[in-house]
């Protein structure tokens, strides 16, 4: 069953990653995989109540991949973690199925709370390369988040979330293409900033217009 489960693993990274020629490839190479592999065994240790080692286990991950995840982390089917160095993920972090990180991602909590205090990742999430979640909200299904936002609360299912701090932009309430996980597009994300400042220009281009025709008509009316 764990075997089946690693299994399926390798084979979401092989067809989700177009470097990845072959899942034996996926099986040798790819530190991501390595990291999921050491936190499914770590996790079990923790499970059990055999803390030390699971933390030990997680260290050695740590070293060996660059990617830090603690054992008491609970992480879905098919994660796929893209090149992975300097992730992050929490204690009580939860991440659902078929979802993607790339490198420089945190999943983390913003102080010394006990109790639920990282995020839960809903299924098939996009989070782009350093991104940081912060805190014990959920970031609904199919949503993408975008490079270097900083998340700081709840993400509707089927959104789109970029900027520091970062702001949701649905498309048209529904989900865009594929699933956003499987996408793997990080640059065609909206910048509502941009959106905004366009708006601004267009009532600052539409009050000078309504100025000059005012100032017109009182230079008519002189004459």
């Amino acid at each position: 069953m764990i075997f089946k489960g690693l299994l399926d693993d390798a084979r979401s990274i092989r067809d989700r990653d177009p470097a990845a020629r072959t899942t034996l490839e996926v099986f040798l190479l790819y530190q991501g995989f390595h990291a999921l592999i050491l936190h499914r065994q770590a996790h079990w240790l923790y499970k059990h109540r055999c803390f030390f080692l699971a933390r030990w286990l997680s260290q050695l991950a740590r070293h060996l991949t660059g990617i830090e995840i603690h054992p008491g982390a609970t992480i879905g089917r098919r994660l796929f973690i893209d090149h992975g160095m300097g992730i992050v993920i929490g204690e009580t972090a939860e991440i659902g199925d078929d979802c993607t990180i790339y490198h420089g991602v945190t999943l983390g909590g913003t102080g010394h709370d006990s109790g639920k205090r990282h995020p839960t990742i809903g299924n098939n999430v996009l989070i782009s390369t350093g991104a940081k979640v912060l805190g014990p909200f959920k970031v609904g299904d199919n949503s993408r988040i975008g490079a270097n936002a900083v998340v700081l609360q709840e993400v509707p299912p089927n959104s789109t979330v970029v900027g520091m701090k970062a702001r949701v932009v649905k498309i048209n309430g529904h989900r865009v293409g594929p699933s956003p996980s499987y996408a793997l597009d990080q640059i065609h994300l909206p910048d509502p900033v941009s959106q905004e400042l366009c708006q601004l220009q267009h009532r600052v281009y539409a009050n000078e217009q309504k100025l000059r025709r005012e100032e017109q008509r009182e230079r008519e009316a002189d004459q």
